[in-house]
C-alpha cells in the first residue's frame, strides 16, 4: 500500500511539473520574422499633405507583400524633447518575413510611387523593426 501511494504522488508531482510553462526566449529564432517597416516624410510643401495622403501613400499599402498597412500624420501630443513631429506625413507596412518586405523594394507599385512621387518630399526616413 505504501509503495502504491508513493507512486500516486510521484505521479501528481510529474503532472503538476508538465503544467509549468517553458519560458519564451527572445534569442530563439523565429522560423519566420515579422518587419514592420516605418516611413517618415518630410514634404516641401505643407500643401502637399492632403494630397500625399490621398493619392501617394496608399500605393505602398496595396503592395503584394504588404500584410498591414497604416497611414497618418504627427498627433497632437504634448510637445517634449523626445517627440519628434516635424515630419509631415508617416506609414507603417506590416511583412510576414524579411523575404517580403525584401520584395516589396522591387515591386512595381512600389517603384512607381518613387518614381511619381518623389519630388514631393525633401526627406525620408525609414526606420525596420524585427518582431
Amino acid at each position: 500500500m505504501n509503495s502504491r501511494r508513493k507512486f500516486i504522488q510521484t505521479l501528481g508531482a510529474a503532472s503538476a511539473i508538465s503544467l509549468v510553462p517553458i519560458p519564451f526566449s527572445y534569442s530563439t529564432p523565429m522560423p519566420t520574422q515579422k518587419i514592420i517597416h516605418q516611413v517618415y516624410f518630410w514634404l516641401h510643401k505643407e500643401s502637399d499633405i492632403e494630397e500625399f495622403l490621398r493619392d501617394a501613400v496608399p500605393m505602398l499599402g496595396r503592395c503584394k507583400d504588404v500584410t498591414q498597412f497604416y497611414q497618418g500624420v504627427p498627433a497632437p501630443t504634448e510637445k517634449r524633447e523626445v517627440v519628434d513631429h516635424s515630419f509631415h506625413v508617416s506609414c507603417s507596412l506590416f511583412f510576414d518575413s524579411l523575404a517580403g518586405q525584401d520584395a516589396y523594394q522591387k515591386d512595381p507599385l512600389h517603384l512607381e510611387f518613387i518614381a511619381k512621387y518623389s519630388l514631393f518630399w525633401k526627406s525620408v526616413k525609414v526606420y525596420d523593426i524585427l518582431l
